[in-house]
C-alpha cells in the first residue's frame, strides 16, 4: 500500500458527526480521511425535503461555525447547505461516494482496509455512519412492489393518490400531513393505540386535529398486513379491513449496519448495542472508535447530532493520549 494512503485517522461516514471527527483530527495535527459510500451528509440529503428539526441551530453546529437561520427550527435544505460550507471552510479531506468493503487489523496493529475505489492503512479507525442506511421492514406480502416506499422525499409525488403511512413518530406524521395538503387522501395505519411519543410538539396539535376532523383517517391498534397493486389489507381491532391504495409510504424506522459492525470484529450482545467504553468511545478492538447515532444500536432515539457531537472531542483527546 502506499505511503500517502496512510492516515492516523480513517473516519466512514462523512455525516455531521464525521465530519467533527474530522475537524478535531485536524486540530490536533493528526493525518485524517473521510470515506463515505454517498454523497456529503448523506443522511441529510436523504431527509424529506421540507424537513424541519426538533434541534435548533445552534445545537446542530459543528467545529465552532456558526449556523445562522432565521427560523426558530432549520430545515433541511439550510442544514445540507450549512455542512457543505463547514466542509469547505476547513478543507476537510472526503471522499465520497466510496464504500468500505472490509477492514482488518494486520500484525502491526495496523488496520488494512479495502475499498470499492482503493486501499488504506491507519493507525485508528472512527466509525460514523448512523442508521438511516437500512429500514426496518414490515415482513408482509407485496412490501417489495414499487409503489412501496420506506423513504419519504417529497409530497408533491403523492397528489390526488390513495396514500397509506404506517407508523406514527416524526417521520409518518410528517407524511401523513404533508401529503394531504397535496391533496392525497392518506390513511395512518398505526401499532399502538396513540401517536409515537417523540412527535415534534408544534406539529402534535396538528396531526391531532387532522384526524378528529376526519381529514387524516387513522387507524389505531392496526397492522397493514398485505399489499397488493390497488390495494391493502389491514388488520384492525373491528377485523379486516381492505381499502384502495395507490402508495404505500412506511416510516417504520431504521437500523444501523449490524453486519458491518460485526464484520470489523465489534461486539454486539442481545441487545445489538455494541460495545464501546464510554468514556472514550473506544470499542473492544483496539484503536476502533464509534462516534454518533450509531452508538445507540436500535435505541435511535437515544443520540441526536446535538448530544453527539462532544465524541469527536473525546476520541481525538484518547488518541493523542
Amino acid at each position: 500500500m502506499a505511503n500517502q494512503n496512510h492516515y492516523d485517522v480513517l473516519i466512514i461516514g462523512a455525516g455531521p458527526i464525521g465530519m467533527a471527527c474530522a475537524i478535531e483530527a485536524k486540530k490536533a495535527n493528526l493525518s485524517y480521511v473521510i470515506i463515505e459510500k454517498g454523497t456529503l451528509v448523506n443522511s441529510l440529503f436523504n431527509y424529506p425535503v421540507f424537513m424541519t428539526f426538533f434541534s435548533t441551530s445552534q445545537k446542530l453546529e459543528i467545529g465552532g461555525l456558526p449556523f445562522v437561520t432565521i427560523n426558530p427550527k432549520p430545515n433541511r435544505n439550510e442544514a445540507v447547505e450549512y455542512y457543505r460550507r463547514v466542509a469547505e471552510k476547513f478543507a476537510l479531506n472526503i471522499h465520497l461516494f466510496e464504500s468500505v468493503l472490509q477492514v482488518v487489523k494486520n500484525e502491526q496493529n495496523v488496520f488494512e482496509i479495502n475499498t470499492s475505489k482503493t486501499n488504506y492503512t491507519a493507525a485508528n479507525i472512527v466509525v460514523a455512519t448512523g442508521f438511516y442506511d437500512i429500514p426496518l421492514l414490515m415482513n408482509v406480502p407485496g412490501e417489495d412492489l414499487p409503489k412501496v416506499t420506506h423513504y419519504y422525499k417529497d409530497p408533491h409525488l403523492y397528489a390526488f393518490q390513495n396514500v397509506v403511512v404506517v407508523g406514527a413518530n416524526n417521520s409518518g406524521v410528517d407524511a401523513a400531513l404533508e401529503t394531504y395538503r397535496k391533496g392525497a387522501n392518506v390513511t395512518m395505519v398505526i401499532r399502538s393505540g396513540e401517536l409515537g411519543p417523540h412527535v415534534k410538539y408544534w406539529v402534535r396539535p396538528d396531526i391531532q386535529n387532522r384526524i378528529k376532523e376526519g381529514e387524516v383517517k387513522a387507524l389505531f391498534d392496526s397492522e397493514l398486513v398485505e399489499i397488493r397493486e390497488g390495494e391493502v389489507d389491514i388488520k384492525t381491532p373491528e377485523g379486516k379491513k381492505t381499502i384502495p391504495n395507490d402508495f404505500v409510504i412506511a416510516m417504520t424506522g431504521y437500523q444501523p449496519d449490524f453486519s458491518m459492525l460485526k464484520k470489523f470484529g465489534i461486539d454486539l450482545p442481545e441487545s445489538l448495542c455494541p460495545f464501546y467504553n464510554e468514556e472514550t468511545m473506544e470499542t473492544n478492538v483496539k484503536g476502533l472508535y464509534l462516534a454518533g447515532v450509531v452508538c445507540g444500536g436500535l435505541d435511535t432515539h437515544k443520540l441526536f447530532i446535538e448530544n453527539s457531537r462532544v465524541h469527536a472531542e473525546m476520541i481525538v483527546k484518547n488518541i493523542v493520549g
